[in-house]
């Protein structure tokens, strides 16, 4: 029988709060059981529901800056005709170049442009989406660094 070790790390977040770090054996950091929850219950709505899976990634961080939508129809969508629909009515008002690519009948990707306004089309094709399928949307933030609007105010991320 063989003793695995598990390493401990303490770590402190922004408000000062202690959290705790596990490392696996190999050295790399254990995922949070949350995490690996939320991973496992979007690959089931993935397969058990009608959705869309929405992974942004900046293809280029220098100019002209580049990002891909890689887009992935559920099981349950059997047509996904509304991609390209939604996609046409986006680019008809949007200032931002842009191009779709249909790769198989269940994966897309969505090229967006070097423009000012690039992160800010990008979220309104995503919502474009969203409101399509009622909410019903898993979003990946990739390698995006756009963070839009926040939701919640924070005491410290204000005043220090």
């Amino acid at each position: 029988m063989k003793l695995l070790l598990v390493k401990i790390a303490k770590l402190q977040t922004r408000s000062g709060d202690e959290m705790k770090a596990e490392f696996n054996t190999d050295g790399s950091i254990k995922l949070p059981d949350s995490f690996l929850k939320a991973k496992e219950d979007n690959r089931l709505k993935l397969i058990n529901q009608r959705c869309i899976r929405i992974r942004k990634e900046v293809v280029n961080f220098s100019a002209p800056k580049k990002c891909v939508l890689h887009l992935t129809v559920s099981d349950r969508i059997s047509d996904s005709q509304f991609i390209d629909n939604i996609y046409k009515q986006f680019n008809e008002n949007s200032s931002v170049p842009s191009r779709i690519t249909k790769l198989d009948n269940k994966n897309f990707e969505v090229e967006i442009g070097s423009d000012f306004k690039r992160c800010t089309d990008c979220t309104s094709l995503i919502s474009r989406y969203r409101e399509f399928l009622d909410g019903n949307l898993i979003e990946e933030k990739g390698n995006c660094t756009f963070e839009g609007r926040k939701t919640s105010f924070s005491y410290e991320d204000h005043f220090e």
